[in-house]
């Protein structure tokens, strides 16, 4: 077990912020994470967290995935004074860090979060998971499902009884593209453009924009990326119909975007 003091670190928050699928609160305080190939629990009590893992493992694996390396109160203090709906946001999703996920498995997440909600996004990666990927059960005997490889979601015919509607057809192209060596994701992670990553993205079977831009933010930790949904086209609409100033923000404009859209659907009842 690991404790630690940490601030602008919030398990709720992250859980709920619709960049990952597979962490779940499983008791007031307790959240459960299926992770590189691991599964994870956390426990939290205001700025106090604990880790249920050995001290190795988390130096080596949790730190730089939950991006605690990071300064996120100094992003917070570039937001401009007068801009009090990023205030609010700010305030709203403090908590709210950008993980630093596996990049296969953000890409295969956000195929299938197209004309999606997060609790369906949710149901649909753990059938994959449960159907494709390898069992495992954790030091605390926990049973889980690994996120399944390329080779494994090949198969075009056994995706569509998974129920991912028109989006199978993408996950099972991409699946073979990166299987048999025509995309690389390796290449993809060392790629400096951000704008020729972009591109290379949007040249992908089934993936837009919005789902480019969030694989870059997610899956390739390019912070300044700045996914453009329909909750977030309907705030700028609102509070910025002279555009984001997206300027003021280099090096966390996906961050902005992150306060943004979890203070949006905190607030959508």
């Amino acid at each position: 077990m690991v404790e630690k003091q940490i601030l602008y670190f919030d398990l709720g928050q992250i859980a709920r912020s619709g960049q990952c699928f597979r962490m779940y609160e499983t008791e007031p305080g307790r959240f459960g994470l299926t992770a590189l190939g691991r599964y994870l629990e956390i426990s939290q009590e205001g700025n106090r967290f604990w880790f249920d893992c050995t001290q190795e493992e988390f130096d080596r694996i949790w730190f730089h995935y939950f991006d605690l390396e990071t300064d996120y109160g100094s992003f917070i203090a570039r937001i401009g004074k007068r801009d009090r709906y990023l205030q609010a946001a700010a305030e709203a999703g403090k908590g709210i860090r950008i993980l630093n996920q596996d990049l296969w498995e953000v890409m295969v997440t956000f195929l299938i979060s197209q004309n999606n909600h997060i609790k369906r996004i949710r149901q649909c990666v753990e059938r994959l998971c449960f159907h494709f990927g390898e069992r495992k059960e954790s030091a605390g005997g926990h049973v889980y499902y690994t996120m399944p490889g390329p080779e494994a979601l090949m198969d075009a015919e056994r995706l569509k009884e998974m129920g991912l509607g028109y989006r199978d057809k993408y996950i099972s192209r991409l699946a073979a593209d990166v299987a048999e060596g025509r995309v690389s994701l390796e290449r993809l992670k060392k790629q400096k453009s951000r704008k020729q990553t972009h591109q290379e993205l949007t040249a992908l079977y089934g993936v837009g924009d919005k789902v480019a831009d969030c694989i870059q933010l997610f899956g390739l930790h390019q912070i300044d990326a700045f996914p453009v949904d329909t909750w977030i086209r309907k705030i700028l609409d609102s509070h910025y119909p002279k555009g984001f100033p997206l300027y003021r923000y280099r090096g966390c404009a996906g961050v902005m975007q992150q306060y943004m859209f979890y203070y949006a659907i905190s607030n959508m009842g």
